[in-house]
C-alpha cells in the first residue's frame, strides 16, 4: 500500500503543480485532450494538467520574415529579390489560426499568399521601376493586397520591404549608360547656361560701352573742343618743360619734341 500511496502524492504533485509561463509578446492556448479552449493567456504563470493539457505558445508580437523570391517583370525579366514581410497575428484569433491554419501558418498562408501578390504586382511594372522611386509604390500594393486576403484569418501584414534588388546584368549596364548619359546631359547643360550667361553679360558690358561712347561723342561739339584746347595751352604754357608747339590754331594739339 505504500508505493502506490506515494505514486498517489506524486500524481497529485504533479498535477497540481504543473505550470508554464507565457512570456510578453506571446498568448498562450490549452490544448486538453486534443481540443483547444477559446480562452487564450497572456504574460504570466499558466497552470494546467500535464497529463491531459498541453499550452501551445504564439508570438503576437511583429514577426520579421525574411524571403528570398525571383519577381517577373512587365517586360518578362525575373527579378531576384530579397524581402521583409512584417507582420504579427491578432492574439484573440491565435485560437482560430492554431485550430484552422496550425502552427505552420508562415509556409501554409503567410508565403503562399505573398508570393501570389508579389507576382501579380510586380508584373504590373518594369524591372527597372523596382530600383527606383516607384520601389515605394510596389511595396504598398503588396501589403494592400496581403491584407484583403489575410485580414480576416487573424493576421496583420504592417509592411512589406523590398531591401535587396538585383537586376539582370544587361538591365543593370543599361541603366548605368542611362544615369551616365543623363548626368552628362546636365552637365553640358549646366556648361551652356554658364555661357550663354557670359555671353549676356558681354553682351551688356558692350553695350554699356557702346551708350557711353555714343554719350561722348555726340557731347564733343566744335565749341566744347575749342574749349578744351585753350585749357590744353594754357596748361602748358606754365609748365616748366620746354617744348615746341605746332599748330594751325584748329586742330586741338600737335606736340613734337
Amino acid at each position: 500500500m505504500k508505493p502506490l500511496f506515494l505514486i498517489f502524492i506524486m500524481y497529485v504533485c504533479i498535477t497540481l503543480g504543473a505550470c508554464t509561463v507565457i512570456r510578453q509578446g506571446e498568448v498562450g492556448v490549452k490544448r486538453t485532450l486534443g481540443v483547444l479552449t477559446p480562452t487564450t493567456y497572456n504574460a504570466g504563470v499558466v497552470g494546467f494538467n500535464p497529463f491531459t493539457t498541453t499550452i501551445i505558445k504564439v508570438p503576437t508580437r511583429t514577426v520579421n520574415l525574411e524571403v528570398r523570391l525571383s519577381l517577373p517583370s512587365k517586360e518578362g525579366l525575373n527579378v531576384q529579390s530579397e524581402i521583409s514581410i512584417l507582420y504579427h497575428i491578432i492574439p484573440k484569433e491565435v485560437p482560430n489560426v492554431i485550430e484552422k491554419i496550425g502552427m505552420n501558418y508562415e509556409d501554409v498562408v503567410i508565403v503562399s499568399v505573398f508570393r501570389s501578390a508579389a507576382a501579380d504586382i510586380c508584373s504590373k511594372y518594369m524591372a527597372k521601376d523596382m530600383h527606383t522611386a516607384e520601389r515605394g509604390k510596389i511595396e504598398k500594393a503588396i501589403t494592400t493586397q496581403m491584407t484583403s486576403m489575410l485580414g480576416d484569418r487573424g493576421f496583420v501584414i504592417e509592411a512589406v520591404l523590398l531591401k535587396s534588388i538585383v537586376l539582370p546584368a544587361g538591365l543593370s549596364k543599361s541603366i548605368e549608360e542611362k544615369l551616365q548619359a543623363e548626368q552628362e546631359s546636365q552637365r553640358m547643360e549646366f556648361v551652356l547656361l554658364k555661357e550663354k550667361q557670359e555671353a549676356d553679360r558681354k553682351k551688356i558690358e558692350a553695350e554699356g560701352i557702346s551708350a557711353s561712347q555714343k554719350i561722348i561723342s555726340e557731347g564733343l561739339t566744335d565749341r566744347i573742343i575749342q574749349y578744351n584746347t585753350i585749357q590744353a595751352f594754357k596748361d602748358l604754357s606754365v609748365s616748366p618743360n620746354t617744348k615746341i608747339i605746332v599748330t594751325d590754331g584748329k586742330a586741338p594739339l600737335l606736340i613734337g619734341q
